[in-house]
């Protein structure tokens, strides 16, 4: 063997060497790409135990104790009153509790405290309102079924610690995607879902519909019924509550109008069902939970936020136009759902005020007077659709803009329908 071969075999050797060592380095430090599954007890509910084998999804799930508005201007997690921006909102629900007090949602970490301290509940207030509040709303179904909506919500409370956090949406062996609403359950159902024999892919949706959706309760028992029998749109929806469901009839009747009304409660899953991402097979958590990487690991946050907090990870794995853009169309298309809520809003307030006064005038006609109260309760219906939901109109901007055109049609006809019945046209 020559000299030259000599170099070059030793080089060779070290140049293995050096990289093997490298390699070895780098793949010896690299974390699994995804968790090791630990089994948590059934009946354990404290998110801190959770984390504890399940770090990053339980440093994320933290992140929604952040208090902070909405990128685009809407919406948003700082708790303040919804009438600051929406003036006309307190005599849309004169006579209802929504009337003093309804503010902006904040993260799953104060479900519980906000219930606690909201306004709107008091000593009579049954079990139906923790629904959505706790995972222990499974143990309190094992224990009573539906007969937990009847007990003193009071009560409840205080067998609650802990807000909404792990155990609503996961199995804790096995950590598979699960729902323990009974209402969406018994809602699916009549829709002819079975929710045990959903893909994964539809429970990254499911989990988030058991309680982002609109419901009511049944008059003399308390029990939650989701309102799906005959479809998830506004009109559906209307259609069936039209029908005096379960003997229900209204959530209150106007303070002014004297009207029957109804008060939806944000229906976002209803919303996504029906708009372009549902449609596609876009998931709730792909854009809401979106899947991160942290240190070479794979995971799904749980920062339950604005996709718009995090772009690259929520939209651009399916949208090429860049951030900028992204961001400018989702406020395009709230700021011109925001402009029809708002004169939607004031349109109906109108129409209470109308109602008001044309019910005080002497021969008034009550014909007249029963259809612009029927009317407008229409009216409120499909404003507060689009306004209780959380997107301002995003999850399905078609729908929701012809909605609110809707309801500021009928809030005419309802105004019109009272002049007459006072035998005025001045409107």
């Amino acid at each position: 063997m020559s000299r030259a071969q000599k170099f070059l075999a030793v080089f060779l050797a070290i140049t293995v060497l050096f990289f093997g060592f490298i390699v070895f380095r780098v793949w010896g430090a690299k974390p699994p790409a995804t968790v090791k599954l630990t089994p948590i007890p059934q009946g354990e509910y404290d998110p801190a135990v959770w984390g504890k084998y399940y770090g990053l999804e339980y440093q994320t799930w933290l992140k929604n104790k952040e208090m902070a508005p909405s990128p685009t201007g809407y919406g948003g997690s700082v708790k303040e009153q919804k009438s600051v921006k929406q003036t006309a909102l307190p005599h849309n629900f004169k006579g209802y509790p929504f009337e003093k007090d309804y503010t902006e949602d904040r993260g799953h970490p104060y479900s519980l405290e906000d219930l606690r301290t909201s306004h709107r509940i008091g000593p009579t207030s049954k079990g139906s309102c923790i629904t959505c509040k706790t995972p222990q709303i499974e143990q309190f179904y094992k224990e009573m079924g539906w007969g937990y909506t009847q007990r003193p919500l009071s009560e409840l409370l205080d067998r609650s610690q802990h807000p909404v956090s792990c155990g609503n949406c996961h199995n804790p062996e096995t950590m598979a995607l699960r729902v323990i609403n009974p209402a969406f359950i018994e809602g699916q159902a009549r829709r002819g879902i079975d929710v045990t024999k959903a893909s994964r892919e539809e429970m990254r949706s499911y989990v988030c519909g058991q309680c982002h959706a609109e419901y009511y309760f049944v008059p003399g028992t308390f029990q939650v019924v989701f309102p799906w029998d005959k479809g998830l749109t506004p009109s559906a929806m209307y259609e069936y509550y039209s029908a005096n469901p379960n003997n229900f009839t209204q959530d209150w009747q106007h303070a002014d109008s004297k009207a029957p009304m109804l008060k939806a409660q944000h229906p976002d899953f209803e919303e996504w069902q029906n708009g372009t991402h549902g449609k596609a097979g876009v998931s709730c958590a792909d854009c809401h939970m979106p899947y991160m990487r942290q240190q070479g690991r794979k995971y799904t946050s749980h920062w339950v936020t604005s996709p718009l907090k995090h772009l690259n990870e929520a939209c651009s794995t399916c949208h090429n136009e860049g951030p900028e853009w992204l961001f400018e169309r989702v406020k395009t298309i709230q700021d011109n759902v925001w402009q029809l809520q708002h004169l939607a809003e004031q349109k109906v307030s109108r129409a209470h005020t109308a109602i008001k006064k044309a019910s005080e005038t002497a021969n008034v006609n009550q014909t007249e007077l029963a259809n612009a109260r029927e009317l407008v309760r229409k009216a409120q219906w499909y404003w507060d659709y689009v306004a209780a939901a959380n997107s301002m109109g995003f999850h399905n901007s078609v729908q929701e803009l012809n909605t609110l055109g809707q309801a500021i049609d009928f809030a005419n006809l309802a105004i019109e329908a009272a002049n007459r019945a006072a035998g005025t046209n001045t409107l």
